[in-house]
């Protein structure tokens, strides 16, 4: 913060990924207060994502580490979780309010939001696209999903919140720390938060509405929307003449 960083920056992925959760929440009656929830990876993004949930009352039955994983199906203390893995860098399966799971463990566990935040490649046909138990997936992390992890999934009537939608949050706050920069002026966390929430409000809002009216899979609306504005940038610009006349 001192050298020109922003309020809520380091939140601001798992923030925004509670934001969508939140949104499709509402929309298909799949409400976080009382929902279980698995997340692997108990990094920033994980943990703190776990402790905004715990937050508006979800239950975090399941989260793991590096090292391992911990399971309670009445639901973790979130908080003395977070002092444990995170200010005191223990690992999760190490605290005592739960039963220690390895990592492919986590995957079997029933749940209604299954929150992949660490790796890249996780859920894949060779791994656990086929046998996990949740309603839906949600990226937090990059390309937890692979291509053929979707369509297994898809086939399963599982939905994927992307992470071209979901984990769009940090770099949302980090385009607001450049605005503050360029103003010298710093913004107090509760306006930094609310921007957050209304850009990814109308994100999700313009892919859900692409889902719907185009019948496509979400990460299919979220590229399409992407692409889309994309190529307007590329016309406005001229470059299409420029490469005609080329």
């Amino acid at each position: 913060i001192a050298f020109g960083g922003s309020l809520g920056r380091e939140e601001a992925t798992a923030r925004g990924v509670m934001y969508v959760m939140q949104e499709y929440a509402m929309d298909v009656d799949l409400p976080l207060e009382g929902g279980t929830i698995v997340i692997q990876g108990f990094g920033n993004v994980g943990a703190n994502l776990a402790r905004l949930l715990h937050e508006v009352g979800a239950k975090v039955v399941a989260v793991s580490d590096v090292d391992g994983g911990l399971h309670n199906p009445k639901g973790l203390d979130i908080p003395a979780l977070f002092q444990h893995g995170c200010v005191e860098r223990k690992p999760v399966s190490t605290f005592a309010g739960g039963d220690p799971i390895t990592n492919l463990e986590l995957w079997t566990i029933p749940c209604d939001w299954l929150v992949p935040a660490a790796l890249g490649g996780v859920i894949a046909k060779e791994t656990v696209a086929s046998t996990v138990e949740c309603k839906v997936v949600v990226e937090a992390a990059n390309a937890p999903v692979t291509p053929i992890g979707d369509l297994i999934l898809g086939e399963r009537g599982i939905p994927v919140l992307p992470d071209f939608l979901a984990n769009a949050g940090g770099v949302v706050v980090s385009y607001f720390e450049w605005v503050q920069n360029l103003q010298q002026h710093p913004w107090p966390l509760d306006k930094v938060n609310r921007e957050l929430h209304g850009r990814m409000f109308r994100a999700y809002r313009a892919v859900r509405e692409l889902v719907e009216a185009r019948k496509v899979p979400w990460r299919t609306a979220a590229y399409m929307i992407g692409l889309d504005r994309v190529a307007d940038a590329e016309r406005l610009r001229g470059n299409d003449a420029e490469r005609r006349r080329l």
